[in-house]
């Protein structure tokens, strides 16, 4: 995946914009942060489950997944751009999307593959 790629993808929620988060670059949902590239790495800041999903992720692929100390203590796992599996990646922007977009629009919203269904 590029960032180019990554951009389209996150841009494809409905009412998600670009702003900036602590002065750097990042997308928001209804004001609030949903995602980041860190300029640092090339990684994408991924909202997970739990913070036992995110150590799951760290140790069974530490080629695309890490952490930095700043993201220790929250359900947070930065994924390499270049490295995240595409659909992973989609379903769990997803689930923080839901969380993050208002009722109104959560309520319409066709999950990619299932229209028709």
């Amino acid at each position: 995946m590029t960032p180019a790629e990554l951009s389209d993808l996150v841009l494809s929620f409905p009412e998600t914009e670009t702003g900036t988060s602590y002065g750097r670059p990042s997308w928001k949902v209804a004001g609030k942060f949903f995602t980041r590239i860190r300029s640092e790495d090339d990684s994408v800041v991924v909202y997970v489950d739990s913070l036992d999903h995110r150590d799951m992720l760290l140790e069974a692929e530490p080629d695309t997944f890490h952490i930095t100390d700043h993201y220790r203590g929250y359900p947070i796992v930065l994924a390499r751009v270049s490295g995240v599996d595409p659909v992973w990646l989609r379903a769990t922007l997803e689930k923080r999307w839901l969380k993050l977009v208002p009722k109104r629009v959560s309520k319409t919203y066709v999950f990619p593959g299932t229209a028709g269904v």
